[in-house]
Parts: structure tokens; sequence; C-alpha cells
């Protein structure tokens, strides 16, 4: 580790960090044969001494020795991980240098091989397709929404005039429901395979900073991820894979526990015997679809609640103290467990952002917050959500959960005809609702009105949202003051659903060829972890066919 004051930071490059490791080390600088920079920190722990943290990998000769005579404790040994695609192999001995694809692989198989489709183009489904067209496999994905340049235009629209497109929208097309968000990449999923970074230089290759590889929490922002999706989407199709959009996915059919085929908008059967189901959270007919088939599911905890807005300048002085102009947006995360030991925890948090309107269905309303790649916006938001239990619900049946969304979701459009209900999180604690917005007024897209968050969010909700903002002004002076202000609903944070698949081969349970994936079906919750999920059954389509080769 290497600590830089904030002040200096911009006058460091990769040779001085080399310099700084040489001199910690007790090495000549010509002693380093590499180094890597893998992680940037910004440590505000101590405002009067705010310093940026590197966290650098280096190559040096005599290694042993010189770790033997480094007294430093921030010094350990590291053993890198390098992804292995199982389409390409490492020649032993030799450091990153690749052997061809596995030589006869897709010839081998080329003679039975039916294209693989997958559903849904959000990170789960875009990865998985774009490493299989890597193969040479030519994917069909179909996806039920609209390329992201007409899909930009059906959102900006609904934030307009409230107009939604019921299959064009903040949830539902290409690139998923990231697209409309803060194209946020930090997971607090564990990786010993490397697949994470792969995953950033997959994204780098296509147009993202390439300081995703190493800074702390890092972002793309939706001004560049749709670039990025794009840019994916053409390449898949330059190695001949398909996309179709417009494309619903409405059912199945199987022999012998085999998947034959995939059927779209009813009426198309694409025959198959590799489906990825990649369908995003908000596929809830599609979950539906596939209960009433006989797919195994289970129910799983999740968590619901609120959207909370304070201007940037309140949380930025909060982290920063005096001087906070100078140094970027500042986020937070924020953890809470209540008297009866509920968890209530901030989510999805978007510095110099806004929230939108996230509907995807008529006559509901969920909301959701988005950042730009330069995170400008003078306000700042994230959720605040509660942990729903599978036992805090009132039957046995697996979308009992769904069902708790969407009545909230009603309830949160007909509050206010279609409008988010907002509320000053001070009259919030008082116990009532907000009468007319006196004060300051959300930064949001699409319209807002004020109201009573108490008749539309339950009690399960209402109770440790009100004990957790209480603790949380006393982490972030401010936090429940006057400049706070709520909008609901914040229900889709992660599905309410598994769709239960084999931990080793990752099919379906009873239905070999179909692999559950991502976060519609319970597998992730965010983009990175949505995308190592693709990455991870991409893996496992694979592994297959080279058996059978």
């Amino acid at each position: 580790m290497i600590r830089i004051s904030f002040t200096e930071k911009e006058k460091i490059n990769i040779e001085d960090i080399k310099s700084i490791a040489a001199k910690k080390l007790g090495v000549d600088i010509n002693g380093l044969k590499s180094a890597v920079l893998r992680k940037l920190s910004l440590d505000a722990r101590k405002k009067e001494d705010i310093r940026y943290v590197y966290g650098v990998d280096v190559e040096v000769l005599q290694e042993d020795k010189i770790l033997r005579k480094c007294k430093l404790k921030n010094v350990s040994k590291v053993d890198p991980v390098v992804y292995e695609d199982p389409v390409i192999a490492l020649k032993t001995g030799e450091r990153d240098i690749k052997r061809p694809v596995i030589e006869g692989f897709y010839s081998a198989c080329q003679s039975n091989i039916k294209r693989p489709v997958i559903v849904g183009f959000g990170p789960a489904g875009m990865i998985c397709a774009y490493k299989l067209a890597c193969a040479g496999l030519k994917p069909i994905v179909i996806e039920r929404g609209k390329d992201v340049d007409t899909r930009t235009a059906d959102v900006k629209k609904f934030f307009e005039t409230g107009k939604l497109c019921p299959s064009s929208n903040v949830q539902f097309g290409e690139g998923g429901a990231g697209t409309f968000s803060d194209g946020k990449l930090n997971t607090m999923i564990h990786d010993n395979f490397g697949r994470i970074h792969h995953i950033f230089d997959i994204f780098v290759e296509f147009g993202a900073d390439p300081s995703i590889r190493y800074i702390n929490k890092p972002h793309i922002g939706t001004d560049r991820l749709t670039l990025i999706v794009k840019a994916i989407r053409e390449k898949v199709k330059e190695l001949g894979g398909e996309i179709r959009f417009n494309s619903t996915f409405t059912g199945f059919e199987e022999k012998d526990g085999h998947i034959t085929a995939a059927i779209v908008n009813d009426n198309e059967r694409i025959e198959c015997d590799t489906l990825v189901l990649a369908t995003g959270h908000s596929a809830r007919d599609t979950v539906r679809m596939l209960l009433s088939k006989g797919v195994e599911m289970e129910r799983k905890a999740f968590a619901m609640g609120v959207r909370v807005e304070h201007p940037q300048e309140l949380i930025s002085r909060a982290m920063y103290g005096d001087g906070f102009e100078k140094y970027p947006p500042a986020d937070y995360k924020l953890t809470y467990k209540t008297n009866e030991g509920r968890g209530v925890y901030s989510f999805c948090m978007c510095p110099g952002g806004v929230v939108v309107n996230a509907s995807s269905e008529e006559g509901r309303l969920c909301v959701n917050g988005m950042s730009y790649s330069k995170r400008d916006e003078d306000t700042a938001n994230s959720a605040i959500i509660v942990e729903i239990r599978e036992n805090d619900l009132s039957t046995d049946d697996i979308t009992e959960g769904i069902r708790f969304q969407e009545d909230l979701e009603k309830k949160a459009f007909d509050a206010c005809s279609g409008k988010i209900p907002v509320c000053y999180i001070t009259d919030y604690l008082e116990g009532k609702g907000t009468d007319s917005l006196s004060g300051r007024k959300p930064n949001t897209r699409g319209a807002y009105a004020p109201y009573d968050l108490y008749k539309i969010l339950p009690k399960l909700i209402t109770e440790p949202l009100k004990e957790a903002l209480i603790n949380f002004d006393g982490k972030i002076k401010g936090f429940a003051g006057k400049e706070g202000i709520m909008l609901a609903v914040e229900s889709r944070t992660s599905s309410p659903v598994r769709i239960v698949r084999d931990s080793e081969t990752l099919c379906a349970i009873g239905l070999i060829g179909m692999y559950p994936c991502g976060e519609g079906a319970g597998y992730a919750g965010g983009i990175t972890s949505a995308a190592v999920d693709g990455l991870k059954v991409y893996e496992e389509i694979i592994k297959k066919l080279i058996k059978k080769s």
C-alpha cells in the first residue's frame, strides 16, 4: 500500500509509484521487473489529512530475500489470479502466452451443435452471448425490449409525458436495468477465479475508462454505458450472433428432461438444446410462466423501501469536512439493525445523481437512482431498504414476494396518479405526510407530488425505516434533517424468487440445457455479479461441449 496526500495525487504517475515502491522495499528501481496498479481509494477518515491509497503489485528480483528483510505490515506476497477461459489454455511455464482456441473444439461438435439461445440482453445475457460468440457458437439473443437508442428515446418520452412503453423502459431493453442507473460495478461477491477482472477487461475493450480495473467502487455512468452496450452488440453480430429485439420469451419445449426449443412471442419456435434465462428481476410474467410449467423455484429474502435524496454538498461536507469542494462527490454506505434484529441499509447510492421513475408495468410505480459518468448533479440519492424475510410473507406461495412488490407499486402509482410520491424526512419522522413541497424540491426524472408515505408502506417497512433514519442522522449530520427527501417506492432491488439449479452443471433442476442466470434467476444483485454469473454459465456450456468433442 502507498498513501499519497490528495493534493499530490495529480502529480503521481506509474513511474513515481514504482520509485516509491522500490524505496519502501529497500531496492533499486532497476530491481523492479514490473509494477501494476491494482486498487485506488480515497481515505477520508482523517478529514485534516485526506489521502489516496494505492494498492500496487510489484514483481521483483530476489523476491524471497526482499520479503524476509522487509518489515512493513502492508507488504505481502501476492499470488496473481489469471482468468482461465475454458476455450483458451495457458502454456505452462510461459507467462501470458495463450494457445489458439482448443484445436478441433468447434469443428468436432459443429456437426451436431445447435445455436444457443439467450433470453435477455442485460449484463448476464450480454457477457454470456459475447463469450459464446467469441467461441464461434453464434448465439441467438431474444430481448423483449428495444435497442438502446430507441429505448433511450422511449424512456425520455416517459419521463416527460408519463406515457409508458411496457417493453421499452428503465427496466426492459438492451443493456438491462443497469443501463439507466449509475453503471456501478462494485460488488460484495468473492472472486477467486479472476472473473471480475476479466469482465472489466471486456468493458474497457468496448469503451469503459481503464480506471475501472483498479478504482474503488468503480462506475461507468449511464451516458458511457449505452455506448458500451451497443459496441458489444455489434461485436456479437460481427462474430455471427443474432440479437432479436421486441422478442418476448413465452415458453419452452423439452423432451425427457432435455431442452429442445424456445418459444418466442407465443408463435415462433427456435430449436435449441441450450437455453440461457437471463431475464432480469422485473420479468415477473416469465417467472409465472416458468412456474406454471413446473420449473423448480424457491422463495428468497429480498428488500424494499424508499429512495432518499439530499444535496450533494450535505453528503460531501459530512464525509470530507471543510474544503469538500475540491474532492470527488462523496458517497456513503449505511447499515443498521433494528431493535428486533431486522436489517436496514443503503443500496445503489448515486453521488451527483437524480431519482428516476423506473416503472415497467401499467398502473404500478417504482423508483431508482441514476448518475452520468461525471456525477455532476447537485443532489445525491440512495435506496434505503428494509430486509424482507421469507417468513414475513403470509402464504407459502412461491410468488408471494412478487405480489408483495406489485401491491406496493400499485399503491405508489394510485397515490399521486402516476407521479412519484415524495415526503420530507422530517415529516415522516413526525408520523405524518407532506402536504406541500414548500422547502427543497426533489431532483427527478418524471413528475412528482407530495404524499403521506405511511399510506403506501406497511408497518413491516415504516417502523424499521423510522428507526434507521434516526440512526443514520447520527452518522451523517443532517441526514434526517430538513434537506432530506423520501421518494417511494424502491422495490426492484432483487428478485424475491430463485430458480433452483444444479450446483455443478448450473442447469435448472430436471431440465438439462436450461441455464437460469443473473438477477432474474436469483443469483446476482447488480451489474458485476450478474455479468459474473453470465460468465459462469458460459464456462459450463463450453465445458459440456468440450466433453462432447
